[in-house]
């Protein structure tokens, strides 16, 4: 394979990831579920809730992919696409919205600013039902979210 192959399925596979994301959050979290998810929309005492069995069960099938690859190379630089948007969830999932690991810092302007708005607002709402906003790093407006939820308090 070329660099510029190996570049390719990278990104690839980290843009198919959000939507990947997307949709697991939104129908199977948000969904069948949501017993282990339910912990995330909770307050959490410690370091680790429920919610974190997705993350192991997810790195397993991305050790698989990465054992793979090792006899179909192209399933190797997808598992490591898969891996760099699991980094970068991290870092703004885990660590800039939810303030884990000891990060402390909130976002005041830009694109970081939206993210973080957009799933907090997420998580106004407690239960499976009604929410908004499922991507993690395709973020819509944030006063648009705030109209839906209002007008599903309406309801």
């Amino acid at each position: 394979m070329n660099w510029y192959d190996k570049l390719l399925l990278v990104l690839v596979m980290v843009l198919f990831m959000e939507v990947f994301a997307w949709a697991t959050h939104k129908y199977v979290m948000h969904g069948w579920g949501w017993g282990w998810h339910r912990s995330h929309h909770e307050a959490r005492e410690g370091a680790f809730e429920r919610n974190d069995l997705y993350a192991v069960t997810f790195a397993v099938i991305v050790i698989a992919l990465f054992a793979v690859g090792t006899l179909w190379e192209p399933v190797w630089w997808m598992a490591l696409g898969i891996t760099v948007y699991g980094a970068i969830y991290a870092f703004v999932h885990d660590m800039l919205v939810h303030q884990r690991f000891g990060m402390r810092w909130v976002p005041r302007q830009g694109y970081l600013k939206r993210l973080h708005q957009a799933h907090r607002l997420h998580h106004a709402v407690k239960s499976k039902e009604g929410g908004v906003s499922f991507g993690f790093l395709f973020a819509p407006d944030p006063s648009r979210l705030k109209r839906r939820l209002a007008e599903r308090v309406e309801r």
